[in-house]
């Protein structure tokens, strides 16, 4: 009888173990969710692209929301990769900055019957140093304009709490 009570708990105590992580991975799946569902509320109220910190009670998020049209994209793999790499670099341009130069270049070319042509190319640059990773896709849906807008996301220290 002591034998079987033995087993019993040995049993219990390791199906008690076993459903822990599961339990813990519920409550971030569940915050994610929350988190998803607030921006995409806030979102649809009023559009907005770029690099934002939102902060909750105890945490601080970098954002990076941006919109792509769905019609440039062969396929939604190749239009979620594009979608990561420019959530990157507006995070990094965040927190790295970044220098812009602009040439303008003008073109004229005078014809016999003294008329011209002219071509105006404006040339501008973007230069910015570092890398951010960890930016996870939190959500991506279709947004008032027809485009595809995707929400990534990272915790962020409170240091960068606005």
């Amino acid at each position: 009888m002591v034998k079987k009570l033995l087993n019993s708990f040995i049993l219990y105590i390791v199906a008690l173990l076993a459903l822990m992580p599961a339990a813990f991975a519920q409550g971030f799946n569940a915050e994610k969710k929350e988190l998803s569902d607030f921006l995409t509320r806030m979102y649809k109220s009023e559009p907005f692209e770029g690099v934002r910190v939102v902060t909750d009670y105890e945490n601080a998020y970098l954002l990076s929301v941006l919109t792509l049209d769905k019609s440039k994209y062969q396929n939604e793999s190749v239009m979620n990769r594009v979608a990561s790499v420019k959530a990157m670099s507006e995070a990094s341009r965040y927190f790295n900055g970044s220098s812009i130069s602009s040439n303008l270049i003008i073109h004229t070319k005078e014809a016999p019957n003294g008329a011209s042509d002219t071509w105006i190319i404006e040339d501008i640059r973007e230069h910015s140093f570092g890398y951010v990773k960890q930016l996870e896709q939190l959500t991506n849906f279709t947004g008032p304009s027809g485009r595809q807008v995707f929400i990534f996301f990272k915790q962020i220290d409170s240091q960068y709490k606005e």
